[in-house]
């Protein structure tokens, strides 16, 4: 195997010699077998934004994964009120590693539990 044949063909480089790509920037192994998958993240926000508000949240309405971790849309109830639809909730953006760890939480809107989002 030491030896290449003189009579096949070389592979030609598809790149001028000068003109070289840089190397692909990858994460340690370590914190690459770290990362959590989607349902692990939820699971993470629910219960990390839980222990700072001191309420359980009622639901996730939004889960995406972004260059440090994931970002979460979470809904709370703040305030209960009798009727049901009468009650205030909280959307908050709660930003995670990607480990699952909370790095930061905002409240981007309250509503009642009636209001119905309509199309501008």
């Amino acid at each position: 195997m030491g030896s290449t044949d003189p009579d096949r063909p070389r592979r030609r480089a598809s790149r001028p010699a000068d003109e070289r790509r840089p190397p692909a920037r990858r994460k340690p192994a370590a914190s690459r077998s770290k990362a959590v998958d989607a349902g692990s993240a939820m699971t993470s926000a629910i219960e990390q934004l839980a222990r700072l508000l001191g309420r359980l949240p009622e639901s996730v309405s939004s889960l995406k994964p972004t260059d440090a971790g994931w970002e979460a849309q979470v809904e709370v109830v703040e305030l209960e009120r009798i009727p049901d639809t009468t009650s205030v909730l909280a959307s908050y953006k709660v930003s995670l590693d990607e480990e699952g760890t909370l790095i930061s939480f905002e409240r981007t809107r309250r509503y009642s539990r009636g209001m119905i989002d309509r199309p501008f």
